[in-house]
């Protein structure tokens, strides 16, 4: 009740039938297309690939980030946004995990708000206990008290109630445990089987909620392990696990987990501790709802970025030779981080491992041509540079200074670019 107080359960009777049959379809459809992959990710320089497998769903020209590895969404359908499914099929399935994301947007809102409530009143019955030690204190405090108090909510937290929950994309896993040759044991408490070892979930909104949707598929043998007796947690159902962060003094809580359940980490739950996902015999999806960081992770946010970059490429409209507009090494150094950027942290991903989307929709094809062009331009850019600086006429010093802080931004290009060739 003290150190796990955020994390929240709805059991499944809670959910309206009509969205488990949607969503539950919906994660179906996406299995039997194959449209569920496992990443390579990098951890600590080396590359390993995902146990659990997954697909991204969300906001169109959102992205999310985890171990290196950028994850493109499968646009789910919004009004006004025009998108191509390959199928009616994974049309019914995005617009059933949009149906999903709303009612856990709902849910999450709901949560925090009793939460702020019962701090509230915990607040007030503590001030109440202090009073009854001093009469006289007493009297003027409640004087002082408005008489609605415990109902309020703190204002800040208001504002940013809607900005906490509001989900963006879900990251859709997939697992059949049966089909991994090897599981990790679970470290600390002897939870069993891992299917996601312990880890705090990466490129988030500050304090937002994450909400997670799981789907077990349970069957004749989690029907005969419920018959045993057994012992702590029972290893043919799915839990989910939680941890104090970097602490394993204090007892870590293991969660149950059964088909159509929902379980909500509030606050800043996701910053404080740790979870882990211990796996079951039976194959189980899960829909995990984020309010991803996306200030430098969509097709808004880069298209920006290469349009400041392009300001100083002109070009002459008799020739049609292009030009810099300034040589100043701020400038300069400025644009070429944008050229690093669009290479490494999108086109270079995409083209790595977000073209398997294309077996959903063609959605994010304009848009990476278009990043090409840019990305052109920019290399057209570079050879500008590397031509001004060789000339005679460049006063010794700036041109010495323009080197430098190129050579710097060139020198991790050419780094990247070998590893990304390895990979």
């Amino acid at each position: 009740e003290t150190k796990y107080s955020k994390l929240i359960f709805r059991k499944s009777d809670t959910v309206p039938e009509e969205l488990h049959q949607m969503v539950q379809e919906g994660f179906l459809t996406l299995q039997k297309h194959n449209y569920f992959f496992q990443d390579l990710v990098r951890i600590k320089g080396k590359d390993f690939v995902t146990p659990v497998s997954r697909i991204l769903i969300g906001n169109a020209g959102c992205t999310y980030k985890y171990l290196n590895t950028r994850l493109f969404t499968v646009p789910w359908p919004t009004e006004g946004c025009d998108i191509k499914y390959c199928s009616p099929q994974i049309h019914d399935a995005c617009k059933a995990l949009i149906r999903l994301n709303d009612y856990l947007h709902i849910e999450a809102v709901k949560a925090l708000q009793e939460q702020n409530l019962s701090e509230t009143k915990e607040i007030k019955h503590a001030t109440v206990t202090d009073r009854e030690q001093n009469f006289a204190t007493s009297l003027m405090e409640r004087e002082s008290v408005p008489e609605d108090q415990s109902s309020c909510v703190p204002e800040d937290d208001y504002r940013s109630l809607k900005n906490r929950t509001s989900y963006n994309l879900t990251l859709l896993n997939y697992m059949d445990p049966l089909q991994m040759l090897y599981l990790k044991q679970e470290p600390y408490f002897g939870m069993g089987n891992m299917a996601v070892s312990w880890h705090h979930d990466e490129n988030l909104v500050e304090r937002s909620t994450v909400a997670v949707y799981s789907y077990s598929c349970e069957g004749s043998a989690m029907e005969e392990t419920n018959e045993q007796k057994m012992k702590g947690r029972d290893p043919a159902v799915w839990h989910v696990g939680l941890k104090v962060a970097w602490d394993i003094e204090t007892p870590g809580l293991a969660m149950p987990l059964h088909q159509g359940d929902i379980y909500l980490m509030l606050d800043d739950l996701n910053m404080t501790h740790q979870h882990c996902v211990l796996a079951g015999f039976s194959p189980r999806f899960s829909s995990t709802h984020r309010v991803a960081d996306c200030s430098r992770g969509t097709l808004e946010y880069i298209f920006r970025q290469c349009e400041l970059a392009l300001q100083n490429l002109q070009t002459d409209s008799d020739s049609m030779a292009f030009s810099l507009k300034s040589l100043e090494t701020a400038v300069i150094k400025q644009v070429e981080e944008i050229h690093n950027e669009v290479e490494f942290e999108w086109l270079r991903q995409f083209w790595f491992q977000g073209k398997r989307y294309l077996k959903c929709t063609d959605w994010w094809l304009k848009p990476m041509a278009k990043l090409e062009e840019f990305w052109r331009k920019m290399e057209i850019m570079t050879s500008l540079v590397l031509s001004e600086v060789g000339k005679e006429e460049q006063i010794e010093e700036q041109r010495n200074e323009t080197i430098s802080c190129f050579l710097i931004v060139l020198t991790e290009r050419q780094k990247l670019r070998k590893v990304w060739t390895a990979r």
